[in-house]
């Protein structure tokens, strides 16, 4: 009897379910993968505008208290019989708000300008256009070694020089009526150079010299007599001490003298305090019976 030979699977039987398991597997991910969108490029930030804060005002030293309006003074015809104070701020044509807080007082003053600062102009014009008093305020050469800015007037110097330097200091303030030294206790006190100085205002035939006494010594009154000029000197400084109490005395004191002598000339400067303390102390003087003038008036 014949053995029966077995049968053979046929090869590869399981090839197609092995495909079939792979592309349901593939359509099951197809179907079931989470959405995914291509990643943007990030949009920058929108930068806001900020606002660039304004610079701070620059402020004006010595600061005033107060910065008036500036409004032209009617000068009031001084009482010939009653006693005159004439006040002169010096060193003007730097500190600008204080010097119009001067220009805005409603009695009469003189504002001396330094040369070559850079505010001379200005305040000069604005002085003379309210009725105020203007005058050139000279710097000379002190005894001490503090330099009193420039145009300096110097003992050193020729007498070409000097003149040449008077001449050049008064183009700085062409509405100067007046000549006064700014600082000065040594060339004040050397006749040739204040001879000198005496020719050049009088070629100018208009200009009157005030005296501001920095020296005892001072031969300023006595040069601008000699030389036909029309002249007068200081009587007190009003604010040797930055302090308001310390002016108001002071302008006591000058108004004792002008009662006592008919008149009387005090210098100050643009500082607040002595600002303060003229505004404060004008209607008392007044009521006294000060009749306050420009100081060309007291010249003679």
């Amino acid at each position: 009897m014949s053995k029966r030979r077995a049968r053979r699977r046929p090869r590869g039987g399981w090839l197609p379910l092995f495909l079939l398991v792979i592309i349901a597997s593939a359509a099951a991910w197809y179907l079931l993968r989470p959405l995914h969108h291509p990643r943007s490029a990030p949009v920058p930030p929108v930068a806001q505008a900020t606002a660039t804060p304004a610079p701070a005002a620059s402020i004006a030293s010595p600061a005033p208290t107060q910065t008036p309006t500036v409004l032209p003074s009617a000068t009031p015809s001084p009482n010939p019989s009653g006693a005159k104070l004439a006040l002169i701020i010096d060193d003007c044509g730097q500190w600008v708000d204080i010097e119009r807080g001067y220009i805005a007082l409603p009695v009469p003053l003189t504002l001396s300008v330094l040369p070559h600062v850079h505010a001379a102009a200005q305040i000069a014009q604005e002085a003379h256009d309210a009725g105020k008093g203007v005058m050139l305020h000279l710097p000379m050469e002190p005894l001490s070694e503090i330099y009193p800015g420039p145009g300096e007037v110097k003992t050193s110097m020729t007498d070409a020089q000097v003149a040449a330097q008077v001449q050049d200091d008064l183009a700085q303030v062409p509405l100067a009526q007046g000549v006064n030294n700014h600082e000065g206790s040594k060339a004040s006190a050397d006749p040739r150079v204040m001879r000198d100085v005496m020719q050049v205002l009088a070629q100018h035939g208009n200009l009157f010299f005030i005296d501001s006494r920095t020296n005892a010594a001072s031969v300023g009154e006595q040069a601008a007599r000699a030389a036909g000029i029309p002249t007068a000197s200081r009587d007190v400084f009003l604010d040797n001490k930055e302090d308001v109490a310390y002016t108001e005395d002071q302008l006591r004191e000058a108004a004792r003298i002008a009662q006592r002598t008919g008149s009387a000339i005090a210098i100050g400067h643009p500082r607040a305090t002595t600002l303060q303390a003229v505004r404060e102390m004008i209607p008392q003087l007044q009521a006294q019976g000060i009749t306050f003038v420009l100081v060309q008036s007291l010249t003679h």
